[in-house]
């Protein structure tokens, strides 16, 4: 299962959700969505942002976790 950190990066920049949901052009139930693993897709471009605006790399914005 595809796990992103975006609350830890988020909390490791001292910003909120609704900071990034501005920058992004996302809404917030969207964003919530890919943090709770509820979408099963996401664009590169949305990759991208989230990348470029918690400053992080795509193997820190991503863990990939074995199913049980």
């Amino acid at each position: 299962m595809v796990r992103f950190n975006i609350e830890k990066l988020l909390k490791k920049k001292n910003k909120s959700k609704y900071w990034l949901c501005q920058n992004m052009n996302i809404t917030s139930r969207n964003l919530n969505r890919v943090i709770h693993g509820e979408t099963s897709s996401i664009s590169f471009k949305y990759l991208e942002d989230l990348c470029k605006y918690l400053d992080c790399s795509i193997d820190e914005l991503i863990n990939i976790e074995k199913d049980a």
